[in-house]
């Protein structure tokens, strides 16, 4: 009876998880979408905005080496999680700096602007929202993958 009772577990969590890929990949297609409407539109029609893709990927690769290097029992654990976190957060911060920068130097209009920062938080959300649904070490973990 134990094991029924696992197996059961295990389905819901693999339904969770499978609920939350999908849910993840439609949010990080709708921030693409903002961010390509925001390039490739007639009256925009500049692809400056899509150096924001660089921090993309590079925003949560200080997170996963900090994770890889540290154990949770280690005393600098928490110095090294809070040093990524911190270049992460500038990573972010410059992703939506860099179309206002654009935008003031009248490289891209206001309007590709609100596009393009409109898909940097949905974008960053749905990094984000990774990192909390597969981020524990639990049974559907993303390390598995």
């Amino acid at each position: 009876m134990k094991w029924l009772a696992s197996r059961r577990d295990s389905g819901r969590h693999t339904r969770f998880a499978g609920v939350s890929l999908i849910s993840l990949s439609f949010g990080g297609a709708v921030g693409l979408m903002f961010l390509m409407l925001g390039c490739a539109l007639p009256i925009y029609n500049q692809y400056w905005p899509l150096f924001v893709l660089f921090f993309y990927i590079l925003s949560p690769i200080p997170y996963c080496i900090a994770r890889r290097l540290v154990d949770d029992t280690d005393a600098m654990s928490n110095a090294c999680k809070e040093l990524a976190i911190f270049l992460t957060t500038g990573i972010v911060v410059s992703a939506f700096g860099l179309p206002i920068v654009f935008a003031r130097a009248r490289l891209i209009e206001w309007g590709a602007c609100a596009l393009v920062l409109t898909g940097n938080t949905v974008i960053f959300a749905t990094i984000l929202g990774f990192f909390l649904v597969f981020g524990s070490n639990d049974d559907f973990s993303w390390q598995q993958w």
